[in-house]
């Protein structure tokens, strides 16, 4: 399945004015808006989402998106690329470093164990909830809520910039990689980490099928467009352009590793994209996706669960 451009693009938007806790007129309020809801309206939300309130399922009611990724997704296909990701830039005692989109902080906390008490981490994030959990995490870091494509800080003010998962949900990555190159100093080093093309990732590429064909097409590009920068080639050329040299591109392998294809498919719909932009999935097409994922990947799951293969481009250039 290919989405236009153009479509691509406007999804991507709607990601980004959530993130940024502007909603779009006429759509559904999001369950993640930047300001923590009382519990009884996170269940109330969680059950127009779908969730059948078994134990688990009760326990989640609970959970914000950002919590959700924090404590679910992170380890689930997250936190295993980190050190391959740092490992490319080499950080050294006493550097500045820009973690750009942030999230909840798992890259920028692994940084600042490499930087020491003389170096300096930055976490910039648009979404105020992720920022707070970074927040709750530690170690002291600065935190700073603001927008990729203008970032708050002066020119040549970092030595390292990274951006793990970020920069394809930005509008306009060209130029949020323009930002990038601008406050690093020269010779600054800037690794980003992109998802291969969505069909390196059997259990995305099947739950954007069953989104297309119980939820609509609106959830499906949502969840298309995580992998819209899937080409080598063209990760170069952005790099490039937006000023960077001696680009390398390479293409890695992982296992991401969930509970079971149904706790795969909740924890996506509420702690991704989809959660973070308020697509709303009830009651029966929620249980007729789980029953088609779950078809759909039965050969991924074992003793231990889901675990499937998926693959990423990890890039490294310099100013």
């Amino acid at each position: 399945m290919s989405f236009r451009d153009s479509g691509t693009s406007r999804w991507r938007a709607r990601a980004f004015a959530f993130g940024s806790g502007k909603r779009p007129i006429g759509d559904p309020p999001p369950y993640n808006s930047g300001v923590q809801p009382a519990p009884e309206v996170g269940r109330a939300w969680r059950r127009a989402l779908g969730f059948r309130m078994n134990h688990e399922a009760e326990r989640q009611s609970t959970e914000t998106p950002a919590e959700i990724y924090e404590r679910h997704m992170v380890p689930a296909m997250l936190a295993s690329w980190v050190p391959a990701l740092l490992d490319l830039l080499a950080l050294k005692p006493g550097e500045r470093v820009l973690d750009v989109a942030c999230g909840t902080g798992v890259v920028a906390r692994q940084a600042a164990s490499l930087v020491g008490t003389g170096g300096h981490v930055v976490g910039l994030d648009f979404n105020g909830d992720m920022l707070a959990r970074a927040r709750a995490q530690g170690p002291a870091m600065e935190w700073r809520e603001g927008n990729a494509m203008d970032l708050p800080f002066a020119t040549h003010t970092f030595d390292v910039v990274v951006c793990q998962q970020g920069l394809q949900f930005f509008p306009d990555s060209g130029t949020a990689l323009r930002e990038a190159h601008r406050v690093l100093v020269p010779g600054g080093r800037f690794a980003v980490a992109v998802w291969c093309a969505i069909e390196s990732s059997q259990g995305h590429h099947a739950l954007t099928r069953g989104l297309e064909r119980h939820v609509g097409t609106e959830a499906a590009g949502l969840m298309s467009a995580v992998f819209r920068l899937g080409d080598a080639q063209a990760l170069q050329t952005l790099l490039e352009i937006a000023g960077f040299r001696d680009v390398r591109v390479r293409r890695e392998k992982r296992v991401a590793r969930f509970p079971s294809p149904e706790l795969f498919v909740r924890w996506v719909v509420v702690g991704s994209v989809l959660g973070r932009t308020g697509v709303q999935v009830r009651d029966q097409s929620l249980a007729a996706l789980i029953r088609e994922v779950d078809r759909a990947l039965q050969p991924y799951v074992g003793r231990d669960g889901l675990a499937f293969p998926m693959e990423a481009h990890l890039a490294v250039a310099r100013t």
